[in-house]
């Protein structure tokens, strides 16, 4: 069993250990030491000045990286293999407390002890657009415009008072409806092929007139490609009705 003052041996910063995991991350099959630190704000579950920490298991050497987004909540480090090196890379969440669910997230190898950002939330939030526009006879469009794909959500399980307010009574719309898609709110590592090699499954939520007017969410799977990861697949993911059991 590990102890987590072996964190505070070669620091000064052990009480700010906010979360941890051990693992080889820099490729020498020795264990190494992957920790959060931060600081609490009083009476508060906020963290300010999110740090990662990486401690060679081998020699004591440990590195630190100032995260670009170092402020939120529930800071959370997982350890798998990304990239198919057989080596642990490190995945870092936080969650931003906004009304919106959005999460922070990144992703680093270590290899040689030399910290490499891999993945970015920003860029990839940044790197792709969605187009919603709600449509005649009770649909709406969600558009990836960079990919140019296009999926149709059926929204007639929202009801007849939320469509009687949007429609007309032969389905044409009463006038444009634009939606939009969130930043990430949800990035899960998934091995889908089963072979110790983890995906990215992420989430983002499609929204209609309003925020809480939730229409579903892009679910999108990204994969390394030995260079970045990439979009692999991505589907529109809906919610279900209750089934009317009358008659």
């Amino acid at each position: 069993m590990y102890n987590i003052n072996s964190f505070g041996k070669y620091s000064n910063n052990i009480n700010n250990v906010i979360s941890f995991a051990i693992g080889d991350v820099n490729g020498d099959g020795i264990p190494d030491y992957v920790y959060l630190t931060g600081n609490k704000i009083q009476d508060s579950s906020f963290i300010q000045d999110i740090t990662l920490n990486i401690k060679d298991g081998k020699t004591g050497l440990i590195q630190n990286f100032k995260l670009a987004s170092n402020s939120g909540y529930s800071p959370a480090i997982i350890l798998e293999d990304f990239t198919g090196d057989k080596v642990k890379d490190i995945f870092v969440s936080i969650a931003s407390g906004g009304s919106g669910g959005i999460m922070f997230y990144y992703i680093f190898t270590d290899i040689n002890n030399q910290i490499r950002m891999i993945f970015d939330y920003e860029i990839y939030n940044n790197k792709y657009s969605y187009k919603i526009e709600y449509e005649n006879y009770y649909k709406v469009s969600v558009m990836n415009i960079e990919l140019q794909t296009n999926y149709i959500i059926d929204i007639t399980y929202k009801g007849k008072d939320y469509l009687n307010d949007i429609y007309m009574p032969n389905g044409e719309l009463k006038s444009p409806i634009e939606g939009w898609v969130d930043p990430l709110s949800g990035l899960y590592p998934v091995d889908f092929d089963g072979n110790g090699i983890y995906e990215l499954l992420g989430y983002q939520r499609i929204s209609g007139q309003y925020h809480a007017d939730s229409l579903g969410y892009v679910q999108s799977v990204l994969k390394w490609n030995g260079r970045k990861f990439y979009l692999m697949d991505q589907y529109v993911a809906i919610f279900g009705a209750e089934v009317d059991e009358k008659g």
